[in-house]
């Protein structure tokens, strides 16, 4: 940094024995006294031109220099070159010594016990410049300079944002990771409860099947065919001339003249007799109602009010009434008097026509 230029010479009240004025054209100082007229405030450009005097004072602009840089800690103020600032010599006679002010005789050099004891009267600490601004914690470290001590704050806040990124992205990482894990296990339990449901109702249905099974068993035991050796030669809703409705009403077992006829299912003997174009007719009641009707049998072994069980023979196979040959023409009625197929009903209690 080059020096400042000398400052030009400002005129001064001041003489070597009081107050005086100066002359331009001589150059020289003359004595001044003053008046009422002349004894008046200093306006415009003369307390301008004083105030910058004072402004560019060695002195005021070193002590200046010297408070900023211990009030910010710039630990490279001492490293600047030194500034050459000139002043007129009548300014500088009268300006107190450096040295004697106070807290800074001991920066500008001097005896050590001096400034110690400058400093310890005026309350101005006496460690160095670079040192200010700098903690305890960071002292104990090691750090006699304010500037490597800034640096390095800086440097370990930055450390510190690093780190808290770091930290920010990490646990970002693992709460995606635990949502996709979440959502797996949550797919593998869907999976694991669908197969549970299937398997359940493959079970259920299953088990069903059982108990259906098991009741045609039941049924199959409860009930029998009504006949044996037997040929089915007419069914249910047959068409034909051969019957007066024109359908056949019932289902026809062809079977040998004699051949047992068996009670169906337990019931009591509702009637047993001749019924025209039946022939001999036996009509089973059972304990729901249903009418069980045995035609054209050749002989009746039971008769009315008495009671039966499954397989209890009561009649047997013959050709009586409207026939064109031996077999039993059976028709199954419900409680309500309407003829269904004997077939299906014969199904429906488990045997196999």
């Amino acid at each position: 940094m080059a020096s400042n230029q000398p400052a030009p010479e400002a005129p001064s009240p001041f003489t070597a024995d009081g107050f005086g004025t100066y002359d331009d054209q001589a150059g020289s100082w003359e004595e001044w006294n003053p008046t009422a007229e002349s004894v008046r405030p200093v306006r415009g450009r003369h307390r301008v031109a004083k105030q910058r005097g004072l402004a560019r004072s060695s002195t005021v602009l070193g002590v200046g220099v010297i408070a900023a840089v211990g009030a910010g800690g710039m630990a490279t103020a001492q490293s600047k070159p030194p500034v050459s600032i000139s002043l007129p010599d009548s300014f500088a006679d009268n300006l107190p010594d450096a040295k004697s002010l106070p807290g800074i005789g001991s920066l500008l050099g001097g005896d050590e016990a001096a400034a110690a004891a400058s400093a310890t009267s005026t309350g101005v600490a006496s460690a160095p410049l670079t040192s200010a601004g700098i903690t305890t914690a960071e002292a104990e470290q090691g750090s006699t300079d304010a500037g490597e001590a800034l640096r390095a704050r800086i440097l370990q806040q930055a450390e510190q944002q690093q780190a808290s990124a770091d930290a920010e992205a990490k646990a970002a990482q693992e709460a995606k990771a635990a949502e996709q894990a979440a959502a797996e296990a949550k797919k593998q339990q869907d999976a694991a409860e669908a197969k549970i449901a299937a398997e359940k109702k493959a079970a259920e249905e299953a088990a069903k099947m059982k108990a259906e099974a098991e009741r045609l068993a039941r049924l199959a035991a409860s009930y029998a065919l009504p006949t044996s050796s037997y040929t089915i030669t007419s069914t249910y809703g047959q068409a034909g001339t051969m019957w007066a409705s024109g359908q056949h009403t019932g289902l026809d077992f062809a079977a040998p003249t004699g051949t047992p006829v068996k009670a169906v299912h337990g019931g009591t003997v509702k009637s047993a007799g001749w019924s025209g174009s039946y022939g001999y007719r036996t009509v089973l009641e059972l304990e729901d109602g249903t009418e069980i009707w045995y035609c054209h049998q050749s002989s009746m072994d039971v008769v009315a009010g008495q009671t039966v069980t499954t397989g209890d023979t009561i009649g047997r196979v013959g050709a009586t009434g409207n026939v064109t040959g031996p077999h039993l023409h059976l028709e199954v009625h419900t409680a309500g008097g309407s003829g269904i197929d004997p077939m299906a009903w014969l199904t429906g209690k488990g045997l196999s026509v």
